[in-house]
């Protein structure tokens, strides 16, 4: 692809076949015209935020080269989540997949549908320790401060331990 950039998606699931709905999210965004997969960090056993009275969650980190635009690429996530029997019933409930662009490059955005860098990722373990997994030194480009690594947010983080890394995810 020409005139990509990169991005890094977070998945969840926690109900039905956790592992085997995120290897058809992440086989799905890879047939999106203008997403192209690259690897993926291991899969990760998390405790719920939020509501807690759920199952546990699997989760994990993509990267992949994107020509669509932000708006675009949220729209596709979002079809893809539907597809895939997501419904919105409770904040931070149960789920069969969820799919959050974390970084689209270095951009950012905000409007009412998107926040680009995702506007939580800093202090949610579930994010970070998979995504400090692919790229530790990785830059974020936070609003209210500048050159914050992903490994410096990580570690500034108290809880870790509801994060536990579970396999190798093998999505092709």
């Amino acid at each position: 692809m020409t005139g990509e950039t990169r991005v890094f998606f977070g998945l969840g699931s926690n109900m039905g076949d956790k592992e085997g709905t995120l290897q058809e999210a992440v086989r799905l965004l890879d047939a999106v015209s203008g997403i192209q997969v690259l690897r993926s960090s291991s899969l990760y056993e998390t405790d719920p935020v939020g509501y807690v009275e759920q199952d546990v969650f699997y989760n994990l980190v993509l990267e992949a080269d994107v020509i669509l635009p932000p708006q675009a690429l949220l729209e596709e996530t979002q079809r893809i989540e539907q597809q895939l029997g997501r419904t919105r019933d409770i904040r931070w409930g149960p789920r069969t997949v969820d799919i959050d662009i974390l970084l689209y490059g270095e951009q950012q955005e905000d409007t009412e549908a998107l926040c680009i860098p995702h506007p939580r990722m800093a202090e949610r373990a579930f994010v970070l320790v998979p995504l400090a997994e692919l790229v530790p030194h990785q830059v974020i480009p936070m609003p209210a401060r500048v050159n914050v690594l992903i490994e410096e947010l990580l570690s500034n983080l108290e809880h870790t331990d509801g994060v536990r890394r579970s396999k190798s995810f093998c999505w092709k």
